[in-house]
């Protein structure tokens, strides 16, 4: 130990410690990107890719995934929102569309992002999306109703053990309005 007056003690005790706050700080800003990287590669917490970009598979026809879809609205999305098929059975490396319909009943414009999940959790990394309106803004006028594709497949090295999987989105509304006296418009 060192001969040193209480009040040097004492800096040193708190230069370190803010240190270790400032250490804590950058851990927490660090740990949203980091665990987007982790759930992109492992497919943890039932986050998909993106958009496939390689040539188009060949299905295994000897085996069969069931594939169920559901749809759910953040709080204060107001469209109607359901997938136009509740399940399909594929192949895996067999690309299939299927949509979902969504209609604005509201008397204004809205603008919706759907967010994709897959259960089980990992089966995430295997659903590929070729096409999907999850990678675009979705802007409904009043009363428009839309059907919304996706264009997909199972990845053929899917465990053996995964016969059947879900594939969720939530709706978000992120309409960015602009208020102009007694009349609300989308922007």
């Amino acid at each position: 130990m060192r001969n040193e007056t209480p009040a040097a003690a004492t800096i040193r005790i708190v230069k370190r410690l803010l240190l270790v706050v400032v250490g804590m700080f950058g851990f927490g800003f660090a740990m949203v990107p980091l665990y987007d990287v982790i759930c992109d590669i492992t497919g943890l917490n039932g986050k998909t890719s993106g958009r496939y970009a390689q040539a188009e598979p060949v299905p295994v026809e000897d085996r069969k995934i069931t594939v169920q879809f559901m749809a759910q609205n953040s709080e204060g999305m107001s469209w109607y929102f359901e997938p136009n098929d509740a399940q399909v059975t594929v192949s895996p490396g067999e690309v299939k569309v299927v949509s979902y319909k969504a209609r604005n009943p509201n008397a204004f414009a809205m603008v919706g992002q759907a967010i994709p999940s897959v259960a089980p959790n990992e089966a995430a990394q295997y659903l590929m999306k070729l096409e999907c309106f999850c990678f675009q803004e979705q802007p409904l006028a009043p009363g428009e109703e839309v059907d919304m594709a996706i264009r997909f497949f199972v990845d053929e090295n899917i465990p053996e053990k995964i016969t059947k999987l879900t594939l969720s989105y939530s709706l978000f509304d992120i309409t960015d309005y602009e208020i102009s006296g007694d009349e609300i418009t989308a922007r």
